[in-house]
């Protein structure tokens, strides 16, 4: 060999008997090893002792830190370590005897090949690793290559079950320069057990406050709508399979909007005729729950494929309120009503002031239907005008007892008494007309107050279903307990 032709010169002999004599240990090799390797190696050409065969390239990722999901960019950022191992014959030193101490070497990965495998999904336009630190080299000529990065990744975010939502995050690796026929990635193969999932070390791994990861599979991928000479056909991805922790929304958003929402209901317990007071205070309500219509607006990304569900919960609350706003503006025009404007009906006053306070437990005069004149028994006089009839006796003869036969008497009496008594009829006339139209009056209120109580239960009911409802839905979306569907493999160590 060309290293070994140098130790016929007295020299180096010298030296070679003075390194046998003292042990390799005690000087540093590393330097003239290195030297030695780098002559005439050129970085820009594939590691291949022939032009068919392709370098085997094996990867595997570390994830120390899952620093953030950002929903309206779609941005993945994570902190990773990249591993890649593949053989490189130029670097092989395990032939050289004066080497045969060195069991790794320490080479500045920007001296040596590299497989340029860069983050295909990446965002930032940053596709290279973070810090390019020194590759390991082994007697063997094999590199290992471990060089961190924080990469921000492109990750489609579905919020259709916002903020009790998951997420299938990738980050899709590749190499940017060699196709399948010249470099074959594939996963790092440890102690006989391929290595299908990002690995985690419980040391250096910090959890992340709003995002569990439930699954990290990773996957060679053979795109078959590519052929093997570009760069596409073959890739290796990563998944990261998150869901969300809700509590941080579910302390700050969702239980004041339910409370402020819940308050909309209070407004019946108001009077039936207090409906300017009723409108004010749900229409404030409503301004509150648009408040939380902007804030949940600045979270989301600005999409129309889907609707959150604290957007469907929002929209659903805030209908709950113009529907109470619509009822307190029925009830307070069926309570400002009059016999003048109009005509209750007796089917009405049976509904609403006989059957539905009965069913709705309302302590209510029951209404009875008025006897009509014919089947009315005789009036008897009234008190009030006994002194009436004493003085018209002055005049004539009154016969009988009853209001027909007072009327049939004073038919006879005096012009004056006649007079008198048309007065009188015309009093008693307008006090049972004003009677009456109190009684009437009265009868519209009691109307108003049954509508609302109607409208409370109704309201109380669909607010509560549909606030359960709405949330049992995203109770029970939760994240699929295998990586890929009907494949029954976990993709985790053994």
């Amino acid at each position: 060999m060309e290293s070994f032709s140098s130790f016929r010169s007295p020299l180096p002999l010298l030296t070679f008997i003075l390194l046998s004599s003292t042990g390799t240990d005690a000087l540093n090799l590393e330097g003239p090893l290195m030297k030695d390797l780098m002559k005439g190696y050129n970085k820009n050409i594939r590691p291949a002792q022939r032009a068919g065969n392709a370098t085997e390239v094996k990867l595997k990722l570390t994830l120390t830190n899952l620093i953030s999901l950002n929903e309206r960019e779609e941005a993945l950022t994570t902190s990773v370590w990249v591993e890649m191992q593949w053989c490189d014959y130029r670097l092989r030193y395990d032939h050289l005897p004066l080497y045969e101490n060195v069991t790794c070497l320490r080479i500045p990965s920007k001296s040596i090949w590299l497989p340029d495998i860069i983050l295909e999904n990446n965002m930032d336009g940053k596709f290279e690793i973070t810090l390019y630190t020194n590759a390991l080299v082994s007697p063997n000529g094999c590199v290992y290559w471990l060089p961190p990065a924080i990469y921000r990744s492109a990750c489609s975010i579905k919020v259709n079950y916002f903020p009790f939502d998951w997420q299938n995050c990738s980050m899709v690796f590749r190499s940017q320069t060699y196709s399948a026929n010249e470099i074959d990635l594939i996963l790092t193969e440890e102690e006989g057990q391929l290595i299908e999932w990002i690995v985690i070390d419980p040391e250096a791994f910090t959890e992340n406050g709003e995002w569990a990861i439930k699954h990290r599979p990773a996957k060679k991928l053979i795109n078959d709508r590519y052929s093997r000479d570009e760069l596409e056909h073959q890739e290796v991805v990563f998944f990261l399979i998150i869901q969300r922790k809700p509590l941080f929304y579910v302390i700050n958003i969702i239980v004041p909007c339910v409370l402020i929402s819940s308050l909309g209901l209070l407004v019946y317990y108001l009077p039936a005729k207090a409906g300017g007071q009723k409108c004010t205070m749900s229409i404030a309500i409503l301004l509150a729950q648009t408040v939380f219509v902007i804030l949940i607006a600045k979270k989301v990304p600005e999409t129309s494929q889907a609707v959150p569900l604290i957007g469907k919960y929002l929209m659903f609350v805030m209908s709950v309120t113009m529907i109470v706003v619509m009822n307190c503006v029925i009830v307070l025009n069926v309570s400002l009503r009059t016999p003048n404007t109009h005509l209750m009906t007796d089917k009405v006053r049976k509904i609403f002031l006989n059957i539905l306070p009965r069913m709705l437990h309302m302590h209510m005069r029951p209404w009875t239907p008025a006897k009509h004149d014919g089947d009315a028994s005789p009036c008897r006089r009234r008190r009030s005008s006994l002194g009436l009839i004493t003085k018209a006796d002055e005049y004539n003869s009154l016969e009988g007892d009853t209001v027909q036969d007072v009327g049939a008497s004073l038919a006879r009496a005096s012009v004056k008494v006649q007079q008198c008594v048309a007065s009188c009829k015309h009093i008693a006339e307008t006090i049972r007309q004003q009677n009456h139209f109190q009684n009437e009056n009265e009868e519209w209120f009691l109307v108003a107050r049954v509508i609302d109580r109607v409208c409370f239960i109704a309201m109380a009911l669909l607010f509560t279903l549909g606030t359960i409802g709405i949330f049992l839905m995203g109770h029970f979306n939760q994240a699929p307990s295998q990586p890929f569907p009907g494949d029954p493999k976990t993709y985790l160590p053994k």
